[in-house]
């Protein structure tokens, strides 16, 4: 199963000063909006999401049908595929999503020691030509 680009979203209480404080350990802002309350930030392969009264806790990030840079891909494993294979192996995602559904949709899972993993697909499912 492949799961996609790989980041951190980590929730904070100031988003203008975490910021700052990730862009001083030379991390740089590649997308996001910070008047909505989200950046999302680069130092070369490593990527970060700071966002500020979205979530509680701080997730692992995965997104189907990304690279790790944002670029879409042409083939990948879609979300719905991802949620079938997990739920037959018996583990069920805290926030389902509609199997039947073809375009963007996330869900998300808690491991067994409580941490929050998000999977969060912002592309169409792939063709299946």
């Amino acid at each position: 199963m492949e799961l996609g680009a790989f980041s951190v979203s980590l929730s904070v209480k100031d988003l203008v000063v975490s910021q700052r404080f990730y862009e001083a350990l030379g991390f740089e802002q590649v997308s996001g909006v910070a008047e909505e309350g989200w950046v999302v930030l680069r130092n070369g392969t490593t990527v970060i999401g700071l966002f500020q009264d979205m979530f509680k806790g701080n997730m692992l990030t995965f997104n189907p049908g990304w690279l790790r840079g944002g670029e879409a891909l042409d083939t990948f494993t879609d979300i719905r595929e991802i949620q079938a294979q997990l739920r037959a192996e018996g583990i069920e995602p805290e926030e389902r999503l509609d199997e039947g559904d073809i375009g963007p949709a996330y869900m998300t899972l808690v491991d067994p020691d409580g941490n929050k993993i998000f999977i969060d697909q912002h592309v169409p499912a792939p063709s299946r030509d």
